[in-house]
């Protein structure tokens, strides 16, 4: 497997609701473009159409903004809620931004997230999953075959369908998993990537192995090829050099999130316990769910994914929000990168490796350039003389 990747999973969470949205957005855009300068891999930014708090309505049009501003971080639907649109349009979108961002773009593809989405425009909520199923069934062969397609379904019909593009490269494509099997189940079939939302709620968590089954089962049914370096992982992270002041960091933000997660947020998968700040604090950390703490904190989370994952995983997505005052926010991530990033990435060992050889030498390196600038001297001053 390749080094590990790491990125972001951006909603974006703005709670609670009543902020300026020109204001959000501009911090969603920095915090990509610091990521981009501290050399994160990949931002997957979501799309939500109602509950007031997660507030891009169109992630391939922020992907747009956000590619002339970046240059080398790779932005993805996280995730292009595919039910809600007309299949044949979503692949010629998508590989329209390919072509843009000339193969910075990843699809990511998933049945919808808030109820209140899919209620607005029609779609019961127990069709959602397979609606995303159906779709993605269609999608692919848009994407993947030269032949024109006709179909019929409750929400489009396409007749001889194809699309006029190209694409600049075989660009990613992923497909969400959080409490159900149809996630796995449709990436072991199509040979997708697989993003593993609720990797860290108690459920998903527990889910892990179950779920890379499937995907090999299904894999192996549809002769397609399961690739763990295509598994991202997804889970709340905030450190700071001590645990004291991360948790102090998380006083700006951390109670406005738990309850949008437990009175707005109509999704009981990935739902805040507790109703103090000391319990939220408890169970975040307590319950494996994701790191307020330090660099080792993190480190420590990451390989316990690893292990219960039983064979590995290709990236770590941290589930961006505002916990914490933009400035900590930013410096979370410059910890993540200078101290977390490299143990799974091995960028950093030949470094550790070169000063315990120069510290090893420096005794004699030290004496021996000290004797040959007293040697240079000697021959300057001793011909003067």
């Amino acid at each position: 497997m390749s080094r590990m990747k790491f990125g972001i999973f951006m909603a974006p969470f703005h709670p609670l609701a009543g902020q300026d949205p020109i204001s959000a957005y501009q911090r969603d855009l920095e915090v990509i473009q610091h990521l981009d300068r501290l050399g994160f891999e990949e931002a997957w930014i979501g799309e939500h159409h109602s509950a007031g708090t997660e507030i891009i309505p169109d992630p391939m049009i922020f992907i747009a903004h956000c590619a002339t501003q970046t240059r080398h971080i790779n932005l993805g639907t996280g995730v292009l809620s595919l039910p809600y649109h007309n299949p044949l349009w979503v692949a010629d979108r998508a590989i329209f931004l390919d072509n843009l961002t000339r193969g910075r773009f990843m699809l990511g593809l998933g049945p919808g997230a808030l109820p209140g989405d899919a209620q607005m425009i029609g779609i019961e909520i127990e069709e959602q999953r397979t609606a995303l199923e159906d779709d993605t069934d269609v999608l692919m062969h848009l994407l993947r075959s030269d032949e024109p397609l006709t179909v019929e379904t409750p929400r489009y019909r396409l007749r001889e369908a194809k699309s006029q593009y190209t694409p600049y490269t075989d660009f990613e494509i992923g497909v969400a998993a959080i409490a159900s099997p149809t996630g796995p189940r449709i990436a072991g079939k199509h040979g997708l990537g697989m993003l593993s939302v609720g990797a860290t709620a108690a459920a998903g968590f527990d889910m892990l192995a179950m779920h890379w089954d499937v995907v090999e089962e299904r894999a192996k049914e549809f002769g397609t090829v399961a690739d763990r370096s295509r598994w991202r992982l997804v889970g709340p992270m905030h450190i700071a050099e001590t645990k004291e002041q991360a948790i102090e960091d998380v006083r700006y933000g951390l109670m406005d999130w738990a309850h949008y997660t437990q009175k707005i947020l109509a999704v009981p998968h990935f739902r805040a316990a507790g109703e103090t700040f000391e319990e939220r604090i408890a169970w975040v950390n307590e319950t494996g769910l994701g790191v307020i703490g330090t660099p080792d904190d993190a480190i420590a989370q990451i390989e316990r994914l690893q292990k219960q994952s039983n064979g590995g995983f290709g990236s770590y997505l941290i589930m961006h929000n505002e916990w914490a005052r933009p400035d900590a926010m930013k410096r979370s991530y410059e910890l993540i990168a200078n101290h977390v990033k490299p143990v799974f990435q091995g960028t950093a060992g030949r470094l550790v490796q070169a000063e315990q050889r120069a510290i090893g030498d420096w005794e004699s390196l030290d004496g021996r350039v000290e004797k040959a600038l007293a040697a240079a001297s000697e021959r300057h001053f001793g011909k003067k003389e």
